[in-house]
């Protein structure tokens, strides 16, 4: 338990920090309204799990680990959906509800398809 605790936690922290760099050179360069890095990020992950899920589906025997640390830990940290709900409830307080709407539907409807992608790629 202990070790898998730390495999996650390990993957966590990268994906924290990759998320927290791209976002921060995202939201540098691109200052609209909608929400560009966490839906990049988000998209991104969903791509990564994707790949991920069809690697472990194919090679059995390394799943644990891998998914730990990089499905669980890495893709946990990284993807931010929680940071999308929040940025859904401001664009709403805003009145932007277009946005808002664009933004749920493309972040589901594309990340459905990454992920797709994804297993499809890896598999």
């Amino acid at each position: 338990m202990l070790r898998s605790l730390l495999l996650v936690g390990l993957g966590g922290a990268m994906g924290s920090i990759a998320r927290y760099g791209i976002s921060h050179i995202i939201s540098t360069r691109y200052t609209k309204p909608f929400p560009l890095a966490t839906f990049i990020i988000n998209i991104v992950g969903c791509f990564f799990i994707g790949l991920l899920f069809g690697y472990v589906q194919k090679n059995s025997n390394q799943q644990s680990d891998v998914w730990l640390v990089l499905a669980t830990g890495f893709c946990g940290g990284f993807t931010t959906f929680s940071a999308f709900a929040l940025e859904n409830v401001n664009l709403l307080k805003g009145q932007l509800n277009i946005t808002a709407l664009l933004y749920i539907a493309a972040s589901v409807a594309i990340g459905m398809v990454a992920c797709r992608v994804g297993i499809t790629l890896s598999s």
